[in-house]
């Protein structure tokens, strides 16, 4: 059963989607209006993740917004390009990047299932040796053209 619901963050009526760590301190909600996702396989994504990419979806970070845990965020990096965790668990839940304009939101902290689905795979050169892509999406070896 999903908890995702129809609401507003800017006035325009759209379907709101929660997401949250694992422990459930840091909780949030975001548009499903997401630009883009994908899958990145650098090395900066797997180390944090501890996996074999990230899978993640791209927003405009005025579209996200905490609902609970807001103290209790670890911030990684710059308040314009920094991975942003929950500081009791340490759950991966979004990446501030282009300037602070956007976040990736890494796709496994929602709860709700989003209408986008990543469409390609990034930094394919620089993916896990340990790790085959097996699925049929596009391939780049660094970023999308």
């Amino acid at each position: 059963m999903s908890s995702a619901q129809n609401g507003s963050l800017s006035g325009v009526e759209t379907r709101l989607l929660n997401g949250r760590c694992e422990c459930g301190t840091v909780r949030y909600r975001v548009t499903d209006e997401f630009r883009y996702a994908m899958n990145c396989h650098c090395s900066r994504c797997r180390a944090a993740t501890g996996s074999a990419f990230k899978a993640m979806a791209g927003i405009e970070r005025e579209k996200l917004e905490l609902t609970a845990g807001e103290d209790l965020l670890l911030i990684h990096g710059e308040d314009v390009l920094n991975d942003t965790r929950c500081a009791r668990c340490g759950s991966l839940l979004y990446s501030v990047v282009r300037d602070g304009e956007y976040v990736h939101l890494a796709l496994g902290s929602l709860v709700d299932d989003p209408s986008i689905r990543p469409t390609h795979h990034i930094f394919v050169g620089s993916k896990a040796p340990w790790y085959e892509i097996t699925d049929d999406l596009p391939q780049f070896e660094e970023h999308a053209r």
